[in-house]
């Protein structure tokens, strides 16, 4: 028996080739619609933009019609003197003698007088510590009757005097610098105070404490087996600032 179908004109035939391209052209789909990408767009004013044309103006380059320098003055030269000179002298030639020695020649001896030297004593100056000096110096208002009480007089006065002439540096204020600085100084055999010296934190605290020193009045000096000797004293100064 005979089908009745045309195998020629059968719809499933080609079913798989037409289901591969169905399922490229969707995956093909799927790709674009998941790169697709989209931007927020933002309103853009346009205005227009009026400009306006700047001219500069030229100014015009002025000469100055300047005078010359003067010359500078002539050079006057000297004039030149011509002496003639007579050649009418006679020139003395002078012999020059040999002075070569022979054995037989003698040195001639020469006595030499010494005068009698003057030897000028020179007074040596003698420093002795404040600590062990044997009489302190004696601070203007001070008195006691053995040495400790006279150390303790002459520091309690030196204090007083720098609390009275203490001027905190408006500079150092202003920066806020502070710190301690050591002052050293000497009582001389005049009792006067010389060789001030001292170190801190910053020069302006260093320049004052030495103009506060440098105050002092002058003093009786210390002694050391009843000579007058140099004391050398050193205090700490101290710069604070309270708020």
């Amino acid at each position: 028996m005979e089908p009745k179908k045309n195998p020629n004109i059968e719809v499933g035939r080609n079913s798989g080739l037409y289901f591969a391209i169905g399922l490229n052209i969707m995956l093909l789909f799927t790709y674009l619609t998941m790169e697709h990408k989209t931007f927020e767009t933002s309103k853009v004013i346009l205005e227009n933009i009026e400009m306006e044309d700047v001219f500069e103006e030229d100014i015009p380059i002025t000469d100055l019609n300047m005078p010359p320098p003067p010359p500078p003055p002539p050079v006057l030269s000297a004039p030149e003197t011509i002496t003639v000179v007579e050649d009418t002298k006679d020139i003395e030639e002078t012999v020059l003698e040999s002075t070569e020695t022979d054995q037989e020649e003698k040195i001639a001896e020469r006595i030499v007088e010494v005068e009698e030297v003057q030897v000028e004593e020179v007074e040596e100056e003698v420093s002795v510590p404040f600590s062990v000096v044997e009489k302190v110096p004696i601070f203007p208002g001070c008195s006691g009757n053995t040495n400790q009480e006279l150390k303790d007089c002459f520091s309690k006065k030196i204090n007083e005097h720098i609390t009275k002439n203490f001027k905190y540096p408006q500079t150092a204020l202003e920066l806020g610098i502070y710190g301690r600085v050591i002052v050293l100084f000497v009582v001389d055999k005049e009792g006067n105070i010389t060789n001030i010296q001292s170190r801190g934190p910053d020069k302006m605290l260093e320049k004052e404490a030495e103009r506060i020193i440098g105050l002092l009045p002058q003093m009786k000096p210390g002694l050391q087996r009843g000579n007058p000797v140099t004391v050398p004293y050193s205090i700490p100064i101290n710069f604070k600032i309270q708020n």
